[in-house]
């Protein structure tokens, strides 16, 4: 492993269920950076570790909604924490956003990284490389699917070792998601993603719907009827493009529930609250975790 490789892993000791202090994904700027802020031009990763007893060796990248302006805390360190108690590794991306003036591929690019450096440092961090997920929620949603969607195998000659590995997740999680930047988008998203006045051939690349392949992981997705920010059509169409391409898929629309809710709960706390304050989404979320090997 090169030193750059070593820099990172020495960040890195699991201590169960207590975040780590974020690491850049990037040792020096990240590509595309237009400053040196640590809070808008620098993405990191925060990573949360299960009890070594509970460790399943499965890991998810969390990407927190937000209308790519912001990121929910919620939506980041919650589901982490409600990940470790299943025994899965969860690492929280702070990626870039258009409220910084970042414009996609950035956001891709920030996502495609920490997937790669989840599955680089996997031996090492006692991890399975090939049960990487991701999960996002809102418009972190978006960007979930845009990794879902927009992944590649990793450049072999690349110095780097972190960019010769995959970009593909093994699984997908999305939250009442944000998935087409067409008539059914969430403008503030879109906006912020693509800039004012998008190509056609933009707004196309970017509506996730549109870029489903046979090889496409397979996904849970999850929305409410009474969600009147994100429309319901983004998690529907989404599912019906994985069924024309023969991928899996879990996909569960809620009568009740605002947009945003999270697990239901907020400040999630390991051993503090009951399975029967959560959301439903969350218990079906844990029997399709089980089914995909990801939780015992």
């Amino acid at each position: 492993m090169t030193q750059i490789a070593c820099a990172t892993v020495a960040l890195m000791v699991p201590v169960a269920a207590q975040p780590q202090q974020e690491w850049p994904l990037w040792p020096t700027a990240a590509p595309g950076a237009l400053g040196t802020d640590p809070v808008k031009d620098v993405p990191t990763l925060t990573p949360y570790w299960p009890a070594a007893d509970k460790a399943t060796g499965a890991a998810v990248v969390i990407c927190p909604g937000g209308g790519y302006g912001g990121l929910a805390a919620h939506e980041g360190r919650d589901y982490a924490l409600w990940l470790n108690e299943r025994g899965v590794a969860g690492f929280v991306l702070k990626y870039r956003l258009g409220s910084s003036n970042y414009r996609h591929p950035a956001m891709l690019n920030d996502v495609s990284r920490a997937i790669r450096t989840v599955r680089a440092n996997a031996v090492t961090w006692k991890l399975d490389p090939k049960r990487i997920g991701v999960m996002g929620s809102s418009a972190g949603g978006h960007l979930a699917s845009t990794a879902l969607t927009h992944f590649d195998a990793g450049q072999a000659a690349a110095t780097d070792p972190i960019e010769r590995v995959s970009s593909r997740p093994d699984l997908g999680i999305l939250c009442y998601p944000v998935i087409s930047m067409g008539p059914n988008t969430h403008q503030g998203s879109k906006s912020n993603l693509l800039g004012q006045e998008p190509s056609p051939e933009l707004v196309r690349l970017l509506s996730n719907e549109l870029q489903v392949t046979k090889d496409t992981p397979t996904c849970f997705l999850w929305h409410t009827w009474e969600d009147t920010a994100v429309k319901i059509e983004n998690s529907m169409e989404f599912a019906s493009a994985l069924r024309r391409n023969d991928v899996p898929f879990d996909l569960h629309i809620y009568q009740r529930g605002a947009h945003g809710l999270g697990l239901g709960v907020r400040n999630y706390e390991i051993g503090k609250v009951e399975p029967a304050q959560l959301h439903p989404w969350t218990h079906d979320l844990h029997f399709w975790l089980k089914q995909q090997n990801f939780i015992r």
